[in-house]
């Protein structure tokens, strides 16, 4: 498991696909009476997989997420080719439509929200950044006087920018404020700079230090780095505001399921009903094919396909 931990750091995946990878692969391991992958090939991995979809039910994205950690696996650990994977048995991928809300519903959602996670809600619909790119904000990211946000790193490893809303440029300044609190009193008391990219930190020690690298929402307390070891001021964790967002959707009594990445789906939905082009929207959600972002005309056209009925004739 250190090889693989190793062998993902090398490639710079996301500390969350490290997490998934290593999941994956120990329950591979498990699965087959901890027997070593070394000593396994195809026919054990076709076996996990179609256990996977038979056995478990579990969806067609998670089950494509345990092939991709057991490929890396014995692609870049064990330096070993697994052959075509015919006789495995897929889970079914169904085609989804998101959930969007309308507006007074998103209006009354972001009503029950308090502090600076009502802040950071606002922040994602207005932005449709997704709910680890609202945490991860650093204050270099933000350009008050342009009203852009870039964002850093996002999925597939792109930056892209978007735009910051205008009613968030008072409370975004009162943010900075709060966050420079936090910042000055780390510097005071000598605490490790915050976390930085890749090996910038090796090549810029002190760049953690500066205030243009500290987090626009720094947490409350201090955590341990869990790639470092180091114990420094982490940013804001996504559950908390994933909790906080569906608490508040039940406050505001919204029967369907709400999660923060409902504010994407509505962000995205909405400035189509308010006439921007498709590749617009596509560019500010960080699509790398614009056949995903056409999954949003599906919720514009109310009711099959905007056919009126003839019961309303």
């Amino acid at each position: 498991m250190q090889r693989v931990s190793h062998a993902i750091r090398v490639r710079h995946y996301s500390p969350r696909t490290e997490e998934a990878y290593r999941h994956w692969i120990r329950r591979y391991i498990l699965f087959h009476g901890k027997r070593h992958p070394s000593r396994m090939g195809g026919a054990e991995v076709t076996q996990f997989l179609s256990h996977l979809a038979n056995r478990e039910n579990v969806a067609a994205a998670t089950q494509a997420q345990a092939l991709a950690a057991l490929l890396f696996l014995y692609k870049h650990v064990l330096e070993t080719e697994l052959p075509w994977l015919e006789d495995v048995i897929r889970a079914k991928r169904p085609r989804r439509i998101p959930t969007v809300l309308e507006r007074e519903e998103v209006k009354g959602l972001l009503g029950q929200m308090r502090g600076v996670h009502a802040l950071m809600a606002r922040l994602m619909y207005g932005t449709g950044v997704r709910i680890g790119e609202c945490v991860a904000v650093r204050v270099k990211d933000l350009n008050l006087a342009r009203r852009e946000l870039v964002v850093r790193d996002g999925k597939g490893g792109k930056d892209r920018v978007t735009m910051l809303p205008a009613a968030l440029l008072g409370p975004l300044e009162e943010q900075l404020r709060r966050s420079r609190g936090v910042f000055d009193e780390d510097r005071e008391r000598n605490r490790p700079g915050v976390a930085l990219p890749y090996a910038l930190e090796r090549k810029y020690p002190n760049a953690g230090r500066l205030w243009a690298w500290h987090w626009l929402f720094p947490q409350g307390k201090l955590s341990m780095d869990p790639v470092s070891g180091i114990v420094r001021r982490h940013h804001a964790y996504d559950q908390t505001l994933a909790r906080a967002i569906m608490v508040a959707a039940r406050k505001a009594g919204i029967e369907r399921p709400v999660t923060s990445h409902t504010l994407r789906h509505s962000f995205a939905t909405h400035l189509l009903y308010d006439g921007y082009d498709i590749r617009t929207v596509q560019e500010l959600l960080g699509h790398k094919d614009v056949s995903t972002t056409m999954i949003y005309t599906h919720v514009l056209n109310r009711g099959g396909r905007g056919v009126v009925s003839p019961l309303d004739r």
